[in-house]
């Protein structure tokens, strides 16, 4: 089944059916969340204004799958968003609602999966059908400079989705690699189970976020 050549997939996407149909049974469970692939958050300034494209995995259940806004209803947001407003990437107040004060300043975020997966686990033909979205985000934003991605398969999804091999730009923690004229910057996910784990300290996010400072201060000149 083909759709339009969109950025963003519409709401009720039919291309990857598991997704689909798990999306199905929790819009008759809690009518009220989202439940729905959830867009790129984006700057006041819109797409022309994007330098840094943050690219996580896939919305949580009870975070962005419940909220419609990227990180925002898990402890994942709680430690992305802080460390965006230390680093001057957002300003506001993080709530964990997608009507709070934030704002992202020359940021965009989105995920390397759109729609929920079962388990949080989406499998290979999902990553592979949805990678399309993701080099459509790529592209629109013209003036992009760096990319972040959190976690091991946004990290291969993304190095696809620019043209690259997987095996030429291995995923690392505090990893910096150039594919073509982006920088590319890896990270842990930014996970409760990360953080709980001591796999991801608040201080080894946070050293990430200085040499994406570092950069883009560095293009700027």
């Amino acid at each position: 089944m083909t759709i339009p050549a969109t950025v963003e997939p519409p709401r009720d996407c039919p291309l990857c059916p598991r997704l689909h149909d798990f999306l199905a049974v929790w819009r008759e469970r809690e009518p009220a969340w989202f439940n729905a692939p959830v867009p790129t958050f984006l700057p006041p300034e819109g797409q022309d204004g994007v330098r840094l494209l943050i690219i996580g995995l896939a919305p949580g259940l009870r975070g962005a799958n419940r909220t419609g806004r990227p990180f925002t209803g898990d402890y994942a947001g709680d430690l992305l968003y802080d460390t965006l407003i230390r680093f001057g990437l957002a300003r506001g107040k993080f709530e964990a609602r997608p009507d709070d004060s934030l704002e992202l300043i020359s940021t965009a975020i989105t995920n390397a999966v759109k729609c929920v997966p079962p388990e949080n686990k989406p499998i290979g033909a999902e990553i592979n059908t949805c990678r399309r979205f993701l080099h459509r985000n790529i592209e629109r934003f013209k003036n992009l400079e760096a990319i972040l991605t959190l976690g091991t398969i946004a990290h291969q999804s993304t190095v696809r989705a620019l043209g690259g091999r997987v095996a030429s730009h291995p995923f690392s923690h505090g990893g910096c690699q150039k594919i073509g004229k982006i920088t590319v910057f890896s990270s842990y996910h930014c996970s409760r189970y990360n953080t709980n784990t001591g796999r991801l300290t608040t201080e080894m996010f946070v050293d990430v976020f200085r040499q994406i400072r570092a950069e883009l201060d560095a293009r700027s000149e």
